[in-house]
């Protein structure tokens, strides 16, 4: 079984958010438990797993997510490093789509190696910050907060705005406390100071009750933040920063009820699974 990893949302190694990548021969996937294994073995926040389905199917690929603890039920990065390890091996061109826990997702390469992704535009809840939920958030992340929203269906993600985007960087949650507060996730965000960088907003990611503490780039994230500035910043088109460690750039377009998501990928490492 030939598994990668490749480095999503960056055109550079070493950066980004690392993927595991596993193209199956056969067209049905392994027991879960074996799926889930595998990926608590690769360690990464995601390992993918893809198979192909036959002529007639809603999709091209079947295709799954897990943490090194879990089934995701939606994963950007992962789709993005699956779509480019098709095109790198001519396993695929063009569009593919993927049937998913989240509904037939694309990927579309462009003559610029750079891939956009389609996929669900995220529902924002407003949250009041004294619930029960959103106050336990709050308390774990240490930090000011402006506004609280959680995201849905595909996703259980909590949206956090703060001041500002120093505000961002200097956070340092209580991971554990994190963990026990429900969500999935949790999107922490500002608009940035100085959008002549290259970015309209900021972002960091957390979601320890995954087995993932801080996430390096989280394309399923951008299907709520892209909604979130849209409205706020008053453009449809976006770039958001992820301003992990690694680091990573993801373009975003809202279109009505999706959301399209663009980013550069590298594979970094190949080899066999043994067992």
């Amino acid at each position: 079984m030939r598994i990668r990893i490749v480095d999503a949302f960056t055109d550079r190694p070493f950066a980004g958010n690392p993927a595991g990548v596993v193209l199956l021969d056969t067209g049905a996937f392994p027991e879960d438990d074996r799926l889930q294994r595998i990926a608590a073995e690769v360690n990464l926040s995601e390992t993918a797993f893809a198979h192909p389905l036959p002529e007639g199917a809603e999709a091209d690929w079947a295709l799954r997510w897990f943490t090194p603890v879990t089934e995701a039920r939606m994963c950007g990065h992962a789709t993005l490093a699956t779509a480019h390890v098709l095109g790198t091996t001519g396993a695929a061109t063009g569009t593919v789509r993927f049937a998913t826990l989240s509904g037939v997702l694309s990927a579309t390469a462009g003559d610029s190696g750079m891939i956009t992704l389609d996929f669900p535009t995220a529902r924002l809840t407003a949250l009041d910050v004294a619930q029960d939920a959103a106050g336990a958030v709050v308390g774990a992340l240490g930090a000011e907060v402006r506004s609280v929203h959680q995201a849905g269906p595909y996703i259980d993600y909590l949206v956090v705005e703060v001041a500002d985007e120093s505000a961002v960087h200097r956070l340092a949650p209580d991971l554990t406390a994190l963990a026990r507060t429900g969500p999935r996730g949790c999107a922490v965000t500002a608009a940035a100071e100085d959008p002549a960088r290259g970015y309209d907003f900021v972002s960091r990611f957390f979601a320890p009750a995954c087995g993932i503490g801080e996430d390096p780039v989280t394309g399923s994230a951008h299907t709520a933040l892209a909604p979130f500035w849209s409205a706020r910043l008053g453009r449809d088109e976006l770039t958001g920063l992820q301003a992990s460690a690694r680091g990573g750039l993801v373009r975003t377009a809202l279109r009505g009820d999706r959301t399209l998501l663009t980013g550069a990928a590298v594979t970094v490492i190949e080899g066999e699974l043994l067992a």
